[in-house]
């Protein structure tokens, strides 16, 4: 019985996670070169790109919904048919005179859809495996959903640019790279409704009303722990600048160097940024989350604050030093992604710190909401702050705004052997 589900769970966990992916990159970074090949300001894409991280900002208050009514199960296959809709529908956008308000209507429904997937996906997962189960996938989970980034981030970005080259018409490129994912997901869609187990767990509980006081109790909860204001403040400051910087790298690497740009073509971006930079993301993930094992997360707080925003400075020298060369752009990409996801593990560690207790799953995803707010506010700000200062200057101010993060990083007080194993 134990090989049989092993079986099964790996038709269903890799392509569920690689779907979770998907949506989010399209909505965080595929909009955000669409909008720069097709003309838009720095300005109005941070602006506007920006607003869609409301979803997981409010997810939260509406994660009771997905549990009162249908099953976990229901939710997944429904939203995913409804996502690989909306990326098709972006495509029927990119010829419309209101291009820019109408893919932006679509992309609102596929960020909302999105973040209830990720509800839905997340609470399937754990009624579908038993507890030893959960944890020998969560490596699992997070390859594929890599995956999906360096996919979305990296492949149909580099694909988008043969096509620009091909057609000379970047709308009709991205159309067709939207036609492309919509049938992708639809087709995760079909997999899912035919593969997807059915756990006798995943049903709706009875008592509604209940489910709704027992929510805004533990809601409650979260805002009475010790030193909420510390942890609202590391929540929210510790990717000040970075969050910034994050916005503005696409546009910086994609902008025509005369106007301070590095001009790559979108081939080059998808492999310099999409994919060496996610990988050394990913890397720097594991090599962080190994090192807060062996030593703890108190020993590692001050190092990995410093691993996550020095590394910012690379921009600094890249907009100073404008090289043109591929291998060194990718180099220092590299670098800055290794450093970023080296350190940023200290921050889900501090998150699963505070979460720790009797209403951990639901304080998590509230420490999330907080996490998503801490970088839409600042990112939406940062485009115009860009295109005032230009970009070699805007760099120096990200690197500036990291204060506040070391500010509350000397606040928060973590328990020594806290995250440290044995």
């Amino acid at each position: 019985m134990e090989a049989t589900e092993q079986r099964n769970a790996w038709r269903w966990i890799p392509s569920l996670y690689f779907g979770q992916g998907i949506p989010y990159v399209v909505v965080m970074t595929l909009a955000t070169v669409m909008y720069k090949n097709t003309g838009f300001s720095n300005t109005d894409i941070a602006l506007y790109t920006g607003w869609l991280y409301l979803p997981w900002v409010i997810k939260p208050l509406w994660s009771p919904l997905v549990e009162m009514f249908g099953t976990r199960r229901r939710w997944v296959v429904v939203l995913q048919f409804l996502l690989g809709t909306s990326m098709a529908m972006v495509a029927l956008t990119t010829h419309l005179p209101a291009f820019f308000q109408a893919s932006l209507a679509v992309l609102w429904l596929m960020a909302f859809s999105s973040a209830t997937h990720d509800i839905a996906a997340d609470g399937f997962y754990m009624l579908a495996l038993r507890k030893q189960q959960q944890a020998a996938y969560v490596g699992v989970r997070s390859t594929f959903y890599r995956a999906a980034t360096i996919l979305g981030q990296g492949a149909l970005v580099s694909l988008s640019g043969v096509l620009i080259t091909r057609y000379g018409d970047a709308h009709t490129a991205w159309a067709i790279v939207f036609v492309a994912l919509g049938a992708l997901f639809l087709a995760l869609f079909a997999w899912h409704a035919l593969v997807l187990p059915r756990p006798a767990a995943d049903q709706p509980p009875a008592a509604g009303h209940a489910l709704y006081r027992e929510f805004f109790d533990t809601f409650a909860a979260f805002f009475r722990k010790e030193g909420i204001a510390v942890i609202l403040g590391f929540l929210l400051l510790f990717r000040l600048g970075e969050a910034q910087l994050l916005k503005m790298a696409t546009p910086f690497l994609l902008d025509p160097r005369n106007v301070g740009g590095l001009g790559l073509s979108n081939t080059d971006y998808g492999f310099a940024y999409g994919t060496v930079g996610i990988l050394a993301l990913t890397a720097g993930g594991l090599l962080g989350g190994v090192t807060i094992a062996r030593f703890g997360l108190k020993r590692c707080l001050w190092p990995m604050a410093f691993a996550v925003h020095v590394p910012d400075l690379v921009f600094v020298w890249l907009s100073t030093m404008m090289p043109s060369s591929l291998a060194v752009i990718t180099g220092a990409i590299a670098l800055e992604q290794f450093g970023y996801g080296f350190g940023f593990a200290s921050y889900l560690m501090f998150m699963i710190m505070v979460s720790d207790g009797a209403h951990k799953t639901a304080h998590y995803a509230i420490c999330t909401g907080f996490m998503a707010l801490g970088m839409m506010a600042p990112q939406m700000a940062s485009g115009w702050i860009q295109q005032q200062l230009g970009y070699q200057h805007f760099f120096i101010y990200a690197c500036l705004a990291t204060i506040p993060a070391f500010a509350v990083t000397a606040l928060i007080k973590v328990d020594p052997a806290f995250g440290r194993e044995g």
